[in-house]
């Protein structure tokens, strides 16, 4: 099955806000084994909506459609698509159901703006939102697919698994696409396409490696389309017998931020972090994924030197010794957070960011992490880059990487 997804919306087209719907979509459906075509966004005119739903459905078996079903006059999506669908806008008696059930503890709430909700293109089947007012709807032509969801992200993260893929399944069956991930540390890319030069040149027509670059790790997806999805399991092995030597991890449907939780809550330790130069992105990285009160006790980020020494404990001689990206200072300030907090392990990051800052003996992209726990302590040293933001990620996805290293030793 092959798909496209659109989203509308001028707020997405003036930057004011991420796209993030296309991204679930499109993994949901890779992990049904249906492959995205094309992803579009386009503006709330009507004729831009029809031009850009018409180039999908000739291309696509199904085409996902996500916002402007609100009940404001500005959201078009709903007329346009009955026009495109050769039907009209009619009362629908589910949908009116549906809002009333979730108006029934506060009725007065129910307003006209809302009432239109129940007023859908009369061909569509509408699915039930429960996490807002709008209906999804349901399209079929030619023996293709249309739905349309609302542009709420937590709305279609709700919609999309619970009423879309089971009729997906339902029409299409079992797709012949497969693929599976492993992700890379501490390698650069052009270096890792070396390695696995051989490797890719054996590779069967229907099956290719893509390299996913990010900060401090490159993810690797081996993709099998057709007949020759079977084989995608061995292939699997021998791209792993490939990466001998070193350090990586395979890919269960998690991003790095739920990996990194499900270690550290499997470890039934505790962990804190004292920050410098990643100015709090472990600590972000640590909480993005709920229940993180269960091993994360806190963070400390200690930017300047008084803060480092004060709350820290640093020694101001070493600080004047040394400077502030040094090992003593790395080791003091994961000392320090650990005794501060209590927690099992601690880990800590000092470093120069950049884009100034930097001098002959410490370069920009110069990081110490420090790491303390029930064993002692001990500090390394890296080289990144000359870039702020990736020296920022890819510290910070070092130090919890070495954190967890030393919690499972």
């Amino acid at each position: 099955m092959k798909a496209c997804i659109i989203t509308i919306g001028d707020e997405i087209l003036l930057g004011q806000i991420l796209d993030t719907n296309s991204c679930f979509i499109a993994r949901e459906l890779a992990a049904a084994g249906a492959e995205t075509v094309e992803m579009r966004s386009v503006s709330d005119g009507r004729d831009e909506i029809l031009h850009a739903v018409d180039d999908a459905m000739r291309s696509a078996d199904a085409v996902f459609v996500t916002g402007g079903l609100g009940p404001t006059k500005d959201d078009v999506t709903k007329s346009a698509l009955a026009d495109y669908f050769g039907t009209e806008l009619a009362h629908n008696k589910q949908a009116q159901q549906w809002l009333e059930e979730m108006f029934a503890a506060n009725p007065s709430r129910m307003n006209a703006y809302n009432q239109t909700q129940a007023w859908l293109p009369k061909s569509c089947t509408p699915l039930r939102n429960l996490k807002g007012t709008a209906s999804g709807m349901w399209f079929e032509k030619d023996g293709k697919v249309l739905v349309s969801l609302p542009g709420v992200p937590f709305e279609t993260e709700y919609l999309f698994p619970a009423e879309v893929m089971p009729r997906i399944r339902a029409k299409f069956g079992e797709c012949l696409l497969r693929y599976k991930m492993v992700t890379v540390f501490d390698i650069p890319e052009a270096e890792l396409a070396m390695k696995l030069a051989a490797f890719e040149e054996i590779l069967p027509k229907g099956v290719g490696l893509a390299y996913l670059p990010s900060a401090g790790f490159i993810r690797l997806r081996l993709t099998a389309k057709g007949p020759v999805e079977e084989s995608l399991d061995g292939l699997f092995e021998q791209l792993l017998n490939e990466l001998s030597g070193l350090r990586f991890t395979e890919q269960t449907g998690e991003n790095e931020e739920e990996s990194f939780a499900r270690r550290l809550r499997q470890s039934g330790k505790t962990v804190a972090c004292a920050e410098s130069c990643t100015g709090g992105n472990i600590a972000r990285m640590i909480t993005a994924v709920p229940g993180a009160s269960a091993y994360f006790l806190g963070g400390v980020v200690a930017y300047a030197n008084r803060v480092k020494q004060n709350v820290l404990g640093v020694r101001a001689e070493d600080l004047e010794a040394f400077g502030a990206v040094s090992e003593p200072v790395a080791l003091q300030m994961a000392e320090g957070v650990r005794r501060v907090t209590g927690a099992d392990y601690a880990v800590s990051t000092t470093g120069v960011a950049g884009p100034d800052g930097g001098t002959p003996e410490k370069p920009v992209g110069t990081v110490w992490i420090g790491l303390a726990g029930p064993n002692g302590s001990h500090a390394e040293k890296f080289t990144f880059s000359r870039t702020r933001e990736r020296n920022i990620g890819r510290a910070s996805v070092k130090a919890i990487s070495l954190l967890l290293e030393e919690m499972e030793k």
